[in-house]
């Protein structure tokens, strides 16, 4: 028999094959089974040395690690980087065993966590951490999970690229999901209910780019416990983060803002649908300079669009194209900055836009002397004691208003204001010959 090199070749192979089975463990379709490694769903023993042992053993071998359906008690897993645990959504279920995250990943690039429930019992976590807590990772990957009752925040980032698509946060004590120094992060098409101080909040510890993009994701409930005078009770929350983009977004019954930038350069708010809100609607400011907030709609809220702060710095902006409606005076507080459909101060031009139903006035421009270069053009402002307030108080600059379109405005449809005292008649029929700084022309008033 002649053996040539293809037989020989081939016979090697078949024999080697055995063997090298033998040595390995079987990878499925889902990755490694956590069983063989004595894993056992529904065991009432704690299992985070048996899950490390298998989640160590599936990262070495670059395999996903595949989780049965069942419950799981665990805490402290430390997630290496190239980790990933794969569950089915909503069966595979893993329960902390105390004041614990369940998973941690000081080191996150690569990391993946899909299709777990991840259930904190309410138990308090150490400050600055979630049931997951992810550092200093890129392309990290949370997606089909359940976050439900963390005793803290519910996803913990930090430096960290990467994105969080499909999750359920419910009940976090504190941040559903929290974002220090992101590294390039995308937060997508979650679901937020009751958390207790923010929704989704990116945080820089100096202001700078962080480039974060918040999209089509639905907030509910937002609740303010820590207290304080905005930076907790807020859908989405933006902290000296630049070029944060929140887009999409369905926000209801907050304690204050939907959406809030404070000192957020060239922040994007643009296409959010928001009822009940507990202060400002959409809010950019202190020390920012560059915001569009465009075509969202806003149905309920004591203002509905602030760009403010030009004492602070906060200027340079667009409000185009907005809804909003109901924006009502706090009870108790007729004297309080509120009742407002849009609040302007700085280098901003408000046109297009759509007021309804504000029981102070439609648009505000300026608080004493914090006035400059503001166009108000192209606007339908409806039943507003107030249409526009412009303020004329020595020292304020200069404003356009201009081609609105003012009904049922029974204090005046455009009035001179010292902050939020009226002292003009009406200068939509009057004129503004006696304030330079001011052009008020072809206004409709009905």
């Amino acid at each position: 028999m002649t053996i040539d090199r293809r037989t020989l070749l081939a016979g090697l192979a078949a024999t080697a094959a055995p063997s090298l089975a033998r040595a390995a463990a079987p990878v499925s379709a889902f990755g490694l089974d956590a069983a063989q490694f004595g894993v056992r769903p529904g065991s009432p023993d704690d299992q985070t040395r048996a899950l490390q042992h298998a989640i160590d053993q599936a990262a070495a071998s670059s395999a996903p690690l595949a989780l049965a359906p069942g419950v799981y008690r665990a805490g402290d897993l430390m997630l290496p980087a190239g980790a990933q645990i794969r569950g089915v959504r909503g069966a595979t279920r893993l329960v902390t065993t105390g004041g614990r995250p369940i998973f941690t990943a000081t080191q996150a690039d690569r990391v993946t966590l899909a299709g777990l429930v991840l259930d904190g019992g309410g138990a308090r976590l150490p400050e600055r951490l979630g049931i997951i807590s992810l550092m200093n990772g890129r392309g990290a990957r949370v997606e089909d999970c359940e976050i439900n009752a963390s005793g803290g925040h519910g996803i913990y980032l930090e430096g960290v690229a990467g994105e969080i698509l499909g999750c359920t946060v419910a009940d976090a004590a504190d941040v559903a999901i929290l974002s220090f120094d992101a590294r390039g992060l995308t937060i997508a098409r979650n679901s937020v209910r009751a958390p207790g101080n923010n929704g989704i909040q990116i945080v820089r510890s100096v202001a700078g780019e962080d480039g974060t993009m918040v999209l089509d994701n639905r907030i509910a409930d937002v609740r303010n416990v820590s207290g304080g005078s905005g930076q907790f009770g807020n859908g989405v929350n933006a902290f000296r983060a630049h070029h944060v983009i929140v887009r999409g977004n369905r926000i209801d019954k907050c304690a204050f803002s939907a959406v809030r930038g404070n000192s957020a350069n060239d922040i994007a708010i643009v296409g959010n649908a928001c009822n009940g809100l507990g202060e400002v609607a959409l809010y950019s400011e202190f020390s920012f300079e560059g915001a569009v907030i465009a075509n969202n709609t806003v149905d309920g809220a004591l203002i509905g669009v602030s760009v403010a702060n030009f004492n602070k710095g906060g200027r340079l902006a667009v409000v185009q194209g907005n809804i909003l409606r109901n924006l009502a005076r706090h009870p108790g507080q007729t004297e309080a900055e509120n009742g407002i459909g849009i609040y302007v101060e700085a280098d901003t031009t408000v046109g297009s836009n759509v007021v309804e139903g504000a029981e102070f006035a439609g648009i505000m421009a300026g608080w004493g002397r914090y006035l400059r270069d503001v166009s108000i053009t192209g606007n339908v402002v409806r039943a507003s004691p107030i249409g526009v307030g412009v303020s004329v108080v020595p020292g304020a600059g200069g404003a356009v208003i201009a081609d609105n379109m003012i009904t049922g405005a029974r204090r005046g449809a455009i009035l001179g204001m010292d902050h939020l005292e009226v002292i003009t008649d009406d200068l939509a029929r009057t004129g503004a010959a006696r304030y330079a700084q001011l052009a008020i022309n072809g206004n409709r008033v009905n």
